[in-house]
């Protein structure tokens, strides 16, 4: 899928994960799904988390982008938030979902921009805008997680 990226982290991330036996980059991927699909996380903070998703690979029968794609991107981008708010020791689930598809691009590469609405001590609550690469929203996203002990 093109040349490796390595994800952004803000050293007091580092810091707080140092030592917790944990390999950052791959705990905060996007899996094997997401590596067949391309995307990739550029920033992650929990404050912020931004990734990219290639259109060409994923695009639904009319030649779109499928709104799986979306979501899977969504998805990845505000649970990897909700894990880095939670810190060592916890997992973030996923419990609720829901994604608006605004415009269908055919080529390009969109972009993900996770930031929280809630951040509690059991939950949390992103909301995911994604666009294409003239700035114009393709999806809005809010992923709901529930934080719990790993």
């Amino acid at each position: 899928m093109g040349e490796q990226t390595t994800t952004k982290f803000p050293q007091e991330i580092l810091d707080q994960w140092a030592g917790s036996g944990v390999d950052l980059p791959s705990l905060f991927s996007a899996g094997k799904l997401g590596e067949r699909m391309g995307l990739e996380i550029l920033e992650a903070a929990p404050e912020r988390v931004v990734g990219t998703l290639p259109v060409e690979g994923n695009t639904q029968p009319y030649g779109l982008l499928h709104g799986g794609a979306s979501a899977v991107l969504a998805e990845t981008l505000g649970s990897v938030g909700a894990m880095l708010h939670g810190g060592p020791g916890r997992a973030a689930v996923g419990v609720d979902l829901n994604c608006t598809h605004h415009r269908g691009p055919r080529s390009g590469l969109v972009t993900g921009v996770a930031t929280p609405v809630h951040r509690g001590r059991t939950m949390t609550s992103y909301e995911i805008v994604i666009t294409d690469e003239g700035g114009r929203r393709v999806c809005t996203a809010r992923l709901t997680c529930l934080l719990r002990d790993a």
